[in-house]
């Protein structure tokens, strides 16, 4: 039986992680610098089995009682298995209060990956982001060099160079993944998809940065998940892993689909100024997964977006009511 630590067990993809591997022969400990996300945006609290095989613990890595926390419960637990899911994300307002950014992803993820160092520990995943590689229109293999273009980026980039070395020079059972635009059922509103579908159902104006001429890979996140799941259990230590599709899609006519699918016209979408440092596209290439671990993504964005909009129409009462922006956390 494997046991799984899942760092960031509240984010859309940690949590969306754990109710992929609910099913599997597994023990899961979740940890969270917030107490656990209702079931609205928490997919594993859904399913009956999950406090049979999960346990939660709520701390700050940026501290050191949660520090000090983490590594009890990790010495007391003893995972052969951790998925770090954890970074303090969004792009535009990291240019707002960088060391935050910093504080978080690299100094407070170093301290972790000090206390990550022990002899039960099998493999670490460690996921990062496309972020790192900045704007390039060529297709993006796991040998790309890093040319950040936000303080989001640059701690991201930060943080896998020194695990790299951790690996190299202390065996550091660490392995990278950097996954395209995930979206799904409990996803926050405040992402494109789950917004998006939310404001058409709403008969509400959205709102574009720039023209929306950004291009983006978009992977449901059971797709995801399941990669993550192959790698946890075949990826090989210090190498880097992407998931995507091999489809591109501007966010202008991602939101387009959306809204008429949903029955209204492009009057309803708006522009607004684009965000410093965007970048215009991610291709990422994800051909060493689907060779080395026999992976391939099972859901079209299509089909993706009508499982997301259900769940948004089956909620839509509750939903409406939400925050659909991010709201930022030191």
């Amino acid at each position: 039986m494997d046991k799984f630590l899942i760092i960031g067990s509240n984010s859309f993809s940690g949590s969306s992680f754990i109710n992929y591997i609910l099913n599997k022969k597994v023990k899961i400990l979740g940890v969270s610098r917030s107490k656990q996300k209702e079931r609205l945006f928490a997919s594993y609290r859904n399913n009956p089995i999950y406090k049979k095989k999960f346990s939660f613990e709520r701390l700050n890595i940026n501290t050191k009682t949660g520090l000090a926390k983490l590594n009890k419960i990790i010495n007391s637990f003893k995972p052969n298995i951790v998925v770090n899911y954890a970074a303090q994300g969004m792009v535009e307002q990291s240019w707002l209060h960088p060391e935050d950014w910093y504080n978080t992803n690299i100094i407070g993820q170093t301290k972790v990956y000090k206390i990550l160092n022990k002899k039960f520990i099998n493999r670490i995943i460690h996921v990062t982001t496309p972020e790192v590689y900045g704007n390039k229109n060529k297709k993006l293999n796991e040998n790309s060099s890093f040319d950040p273009s936000t303080p989001y980026a640059i701690s991201r980039m930060t943080l896998d160079i020194h695990l790299k070395k951790q690996f190299e020079y202390y065996n550091l059972p660490v392995i990278f993944t950097r996954t395209a635009n995930v979206y799904g059922p409990t996803q926050d509103l405040y992402r494109i998809v789950p917004k998006s579908l939310l404001f058409s159902n709403l008969n509400r104006n959205f709102y574009l940065d720039g023209g929306g001429n950004s291009k983006r890979s978009f992977i449901f996140i059971d797709d995801a998940s399941e990669a993550t799941y192959k790698i946890c259990k075949r990826g090989k230590t210090g190498q880097t892993y992407h998931i995507s599709t091999n489809k591109l899609v501007s966010i202008k006519n991602l939101v387009e689909k959306v809204y008429l699918k949903s029955g209204l016209n492009k009057k309803f979408i708006k522009y607004k100024k684009d965000r410093v440092g965007k970048d215009q596209i991610y291709n990422l290439s994800s051909e060493k997964l689907r060779k080395e671990l026999n992976w391939s993504p099972k859901v079209s964005l299509e089909k993706g977006l009508n499982i997301t909009e259900d769940w948004i129409k089956n909620n839509i009462k509750s939903l409406k009511s939400k925050k659909n922006f991010y709201k930022h956390k030191k």
